[in-house]
């Protein structure tokens, strides 16, 4: 042992052991993707509120109130 030179010779290259960051990069990425997705929907649904409820409105008097009075031959 006392004869080892130090300093000399091929470095030896260690593999890191790059598991568990790369498992907490992995849960960033797909809690970034849930959040972007969200913020989509969001705007979307906040976009298009009004004519969905107008059109829902509309369809659920048709099914109400028009469709049944074709039924009973009241028109």
């Amino acid at each position: 042992m006392a004869d080892e030179e130090y300093g000399k010779g091929v470095p030896m290259v260690i593999s890191p052991q790059m598991g568990p960051i790369e498992t907490v990069v992995e849960d960033i990425r797909y809690r970034a993707q849930l959040i972007a997705r969200n913020q989509k929907l969001d705007s979307g649904v906040s976009a298009t509120g009004v004519a969905g409820f107008i059109a829902g409105f509309i369809f659920a008097i048709v099914m109400v109130v028009i469709i049944p009075m074709f039924a009973w031959k009241v028109m």
